[in-house]
């Protein structure tokens, strides 16, 4: 009797066994054949309500849409951008993106230690031939909200913040310029930059500086120090703009629409294409108001001349006739 609940126990183990190989056995089938993406967020991470955010969502519509896995790397956990290239590269992902121009360096050395590996890099442009860059016309999203401001001021006099004081960051302060300016050539525009994305107290400092100067309606493209900006100006009661999503829940008195850079939608584009046999071939790939790569959030709060929108239409097609 005794051998005879050994010999039953002993079954038993095994048939868990069995069931328990054949169990991990489907989970690793389950991504076999799937085209893998691997990505590494910027600095700030998820819940930047920003590029991080952006990214994790388009490949989430993708992994929905079109039946891709994927998985992700924070500077929090990897502590240098390059080891959480070289972790996603490890992995086997067909593709391995960096959001945001903040990675590149490490993006670079660890793409010419794997020739073969394709490299997507989100707001930023490589000369190497495995890593295809995608940029975005932020320069046209922010000349139609130049548009918009000028058209809604009592001032006259606008501000800008910036996060840091570079290139891709003076292109939204030029666009922003010109759109105003196409409909007051008289119109202030007062630039500051901030020398950090991470400092909302600084934000709200620049700001307060600004309007003292009487600026009303600030347009801020800094990252969590343009929070400080959205949430000064509403405590103010003046007007912001915010930058890559639609930053109105931040300050609901206060921001008037949002220049959107559609972050989740390139990236879509690009996995899909890549799902569907395409290649990619280390070019500079441009998104901007014609395929919906920038834009504006809905207009809200301020009290708008009842033809905004139609001026608005006229300056994307101005835009756009230019592309």
């Amino acid at each position: 009797m005794k051998n005879k609940k050994i010999v039953i126990l002993l079954t038993m183990i095994i048939s868990l066994l069995v069931v328990a190989g054949c169990g991990q056995k489907k989970e690793i089938n389950a991504t076999e054949g799937k085209y893998k993406v691997g990505v590494m967020l910027s600095d700030v991470g998820l819940g930047d309500q920003s590029f991080s955010d952006l990214a994790f969502n388009g490949l989430v519509q993708a992994r929905d849409n079109l039946d891709v896995v994927f998985d992700y790397r924070e500077i929090a956990s990897t502590e240098t951008y390059e080891q959480g290239f070289r972790e996603l590269v490890e992995q086997g992902n067909d593709l391995v993106i960096a959001v945001g121009y903040q990675g590149q360096e490490d993006l670079e050395k660890v793409a010419k230690e794997y020739p073969d590996q394709e490299f997507l890099l989100i707001d930023s442009v490589s000369e190497l031939e495995n890593i295809t860059s995608v940029s975005f016309r932020v320069d046209q999203a922010s000349y139609l909200a130049g548009v918009v401001s000028a058209l809604t001021t009592k001032t006259d006099h606008l501000g800008f913040i910036g996060g840091e004081d570079v290139p891709i960051i003076h292109d939204f302060y030029k666009g922003f310029e010109s759109g105003a300016k196409s409909v007051n050539p008289d119109i202030v525009v007062d630039e500051a930059y901030a020398g950090t994305y991470n400092d909302d107290k600084l934000g709200a400092q620049l700001t307060r500086e600004m309007i003292d100067n009487d600026a009303d309606i600030l347009f801020a493209a800094a990252g969590f120090t343009g929070v400080g900006v959205l949430k000064e100006a509403q405590a103010q009661g003046k007007y912001a703009i915010g930058v890559d999503t639609d930053q109105y829940f931040q300050a609901e008195e206060a921001v008037i629409t949002s220049v959107m850079k559609n972050i989740d939608k390139a990236i879509y584009q690009v996995v899909e294409q890549q799902v569907n046999g395409g290649s990619l071939s280390g070019e500079n790939l441009e998104f901007g108001i014609s395929n919906e790569g920038v834009g504006l959030a809905p207009l809200r709060v301020a009290d708008f001349p009842s033809d905004i929108e139609t001026k608005i239409e006229a300056a994307k097609e101005q835009v756009a006739s230019q592309e």
